[in-house]
């Protein structure tokens, strides 16, 4: 679906992404990880055509995404940003239905099917009864599933979230990142960029992991996140543990193992 290759893009003559080459397949959940500075940033923008890399090729479904009109990108992929302001007191079925406009022209009013592609949006990310509610004064974690929910009834073929949950709490990252999960389990293909090494162990099927300036690994987070990899990235910051048949990234140097500290 997303396949990106030979990457390379300099800033100020400084080389901020080389030689990357990953794909992200329909269905399959793809987590872009890496220290701040890494190049997350750039090329999720490269991806999303906001910035042309200064080499290499970036495909979706086989076209070169540098020919595609901004409308055409639109029915295709949906960005959910890290930050959203919204100034106008919508409610969430109108924040939602804001997904359907690359299939409308001009001022038309959303068609029935626009309202349903809405309703059925929210459903699935199990929001239907903020449907009247005002998006300003949800939650942060109900306001980012709203944001989710608009990007589903995009109705495209892949969602871009840049850290769809950095500014949550934990109950509300698990919300989001299981909301994904499904998503992607029912056939959309999903890059999500994360901070967190245990988001993209738990509920990812692949991840890229960004070093400066290039790729330093990619592929099953069960196998590629290992304490080779965490201590080149952070540098002995972080311990690699298990619990549940999960791989856990910890601080390292803590007092205790975790199944020591189940009994707490």
């Amino acid at each position: 679906m997303l396949k990106v290759e030979n990457l390379y893009h300099a800033f100020n003559r400084r080389t901020i992404l080389e030689d990357i080459n990953f794909s992200v397949e329909k269905g399959q959940l793809c987590g872009l990880f890496g220290p701040n500075g890494s190049g997350k940033t750039t090329l999720f923008q490269c991806c999303l055509g906001f910035i042309r890399p200064d080499k290499g090729m970036i495909r979706f479904l086989d076209k070169d995404i540098r020919k595609l009109t901004i409308r055409e990108t639109a029915q295709h992929v949906a960005y959910v940003p890290q930050h959203h302001t919204q100034p106008f007191p919508f409610q969430v079925e109108e924040m939602v239905l804001m997904g359907r406009t690359p299939h409308m022209r001009g001022f038309y009013k959303p068609a029935k099917k626009d309202q349903a592609a809405a309703r059925t949006a929210m459903e699935r990310v199990g929001i239907s009864n903020l449907a009247r509610e005002p998006f300003d004064i949800l939650s942060g974690g109900q306001q980012q599933l709203v944001l989710i929910a608009r990007a589903i009834a995009q109705g495209t073929d892949m969602i871009f979230l840049d850290e769809p949950t950095s500014a949550l709490d934990f109950r509300n990252q698990t919300l989001v990142w299981k909301a994904l999960r499904q998503i992607a389990d029912q056939g959309t293909g999903i890059l999500a960029c994360s901070h967190d090494p245990n988001h993209v162990a738990w509920f990812c099927d692949t991840t890229v992991v960004l070093g400066s300036p290039g790729l330093v690994a990619k592929g099953d987070p069960s196998k590629v996140f290992s304490q080779q990899l965490m201590d080149e990235i952070y540098k002995g910051a972080c311990e690699v543990s298990h619990a549940m048949d999960l791989k856990i990234i910890l601080p390292s140097g803590l007092t205790r193992h975790p199944a020591e500290a189940a009994g707490c």
